[in-house]
């Protein structure tokens, strides 16, 4: 006889396949032990640059039974977002994640979906719904829910898909089936810190935030350091460079959802065509999109700075 922990881990994970999500891993919602030494570290270390949100609620990001009242499961959800069409390489470069509708609105809609079917099958389950929006550490959770490894880039990685995926969380006060933590399979490889052009992975697994790439072109709301100057490789949204070059990638397949088809203006807007664009025209184009999280001054000020 099938007991109700096994019944609702599968109910849970066919209905996150169904909605589309990659993959769907689960883990015990408790304090997460090995990660809050490297994370305070990293924070005394300020290589979290000028994001002081990092450093609030430090406590909740590494416990979610403080986001979640008497907290049981820890529900890890992939989506893939790698394209089929490219921008051209002679342009202005924009992060893959930012093709297509922002990310956020995407997945929080499948997410609730996922929870109401949840609430309406099995009854009373309360949880909260978490899209890089709160304080949880998502990819140490994707981890531990064995969805992939954390790679030397920092990055979630899996075999089979890469690394172009979104991770969200859902986390219940429901007793469900956990998985476990995947092997490390980085090996002896160093291409993305030898990629880095900012040398922003100052080791293996540790990547200082405040010399990244994305870091100065979008969480940085002031001038970019004069001492970056050359170094962007034409990035003016984010930067995929540890992704594109990681052997793991090569196994990456295209996206099916619509809303991050990518936008035409993406794929044919020459170097010229963004250095003319008016406020007008890009928050037009990029209502829906995650360009819009540096504005249309943080945009430009990156453009000035590729000059």
């Amino acid at each position: 006889m099938i007991n109700n922990k096994t019944k609702y881990t599968e109910l849970i994970k066919s209905e996150a396949k169904r909605l589309g999500f990659m993959s769907c891993g689960i883990s015990k919602a408790g304090f997460l032990e090995e990660e809050a030494p490297r994370f305070e570290n990293w924070l005394n270390k300020n290589q979290h640059g000028k994001m002081g949100y990092m450093e609030n609620n430090f406590d909740k990001r590494l416990n979610p039974t403080l986001l979640v009242e008497d907290a049981k499961s820890v529900i890890s959800l992939l989506l893939n977002y790698y394209p089929s069409e490219f921008q051209n390489q002679d342009t202005f470069k924009i992060s893959k994640y930012a093709y297509g509708d922002d990310y956020h609105f995407v997945i929080k809609d499948k997410l609730k979906l996922l929870f109401q079917t949840i609430k309406d099958t099995i009854g009373d389950v309360h949880g909260r719904i978490f899209v890089d929006s709160a304080p949880v550490l998502d990819k140490a959770w994707a981890a531990k829910s064995g969805l992939g490894w954390i790679g030397k880039n920092s990055n979630l990685i899996t075999q089979k898909i890469g690394s172009f995926y979104f991770i969200a969380e859902l986390i219940l006060d429901l007793d469900l089936e956990y998985d476990f933590p995947v092997t490390d399979h980085c090996g002896t490889c160093t291409a993305c810190i030898d990629s880095c052009p900012t040398e922003a992975i100052i080791a293996p697994y540790h990547v200082d935030g405040s010399k990244c790439i994305s870091y100065f072109t979008i969480e940085l709301k002031e001038s970019i350091p004069l001492t970056m100057k050359g170094k962007f490789e034409d990035w003016a949204f984010g930067c995929d460079i540890c992704q594109d070059v990681c052997p793991w990638n090569k196994f990456s397949k295209s996206h099916n959802e619509d809303l991050f088809k990518t936008k035409p203006e993406i794929l044919s807007f020459s170097k010229n065509d963004w250095t003319e664009i008016t406020e007008d025209v890009f928050n037009n184009i990029f209502k829906n999109s995650a360009l819009k999280r540096t504005k249309f001054d943080g945009f430009k000020r990156n453009l000035e700075f590729l000059k």
